[in-house]
């Protein structure tokens, strides 16, 4: 099983920044990459970010220049630096990890979901 723990959500003005964090642990092979995706409410999950095993990131075109994700290799550790936070990025946000579980001969893939942490833009 692979567990993923998210955290660094909350409310925040117009402007203003925060940083997620989701930290996967278990019996864990190796990482292939880590992303994030967000819901708002009444609205479909959308990409938001992602990195992969070489460090190539992805942006939403929507948060382009204002996110940056990034990844800390032995903590199995992805980050979400939100800078200039708008009201339309108000939403569940949850990150996502794939890779191979396992030990010795059984191992196998992986995707899992963490829980979700809430972010909120307003004044």
């Amino acid at each position: 099983q692979v567990q993923l723990v998210e955290s660094g959500g909350g409310l925040v003005q117009p402007g203003g920044s925060l940083r997620l964090s989701c930290a996967a642990s278990g019996t864990i092979v190796s990482i292939d990459g880590m992303g994030w995706y967000r819901q708002a409410p009444g609205k479909q999950r959308e990409f938001v970010a992602s990195i992969n095993n070489s460090g190539s990131t992805d942006y939403a075109d929507s948060v382009k220049g204002r996110f940056t994700i990034s990844r800390d290799y032995a903590k199995n550790t992805v980050l979400l630096q939100m800078n200039s936070l708008k009201p339309d990025d108000t939403a569940v946000y949850r990150c996502n990890v794939g890779g191979m579980m396992g030990s010795g001969s059984s191992k196998s893939r992986f995707v899992s979901w963490g829980q979700g942490t809430q972010v909120t833009v307003s004044s």
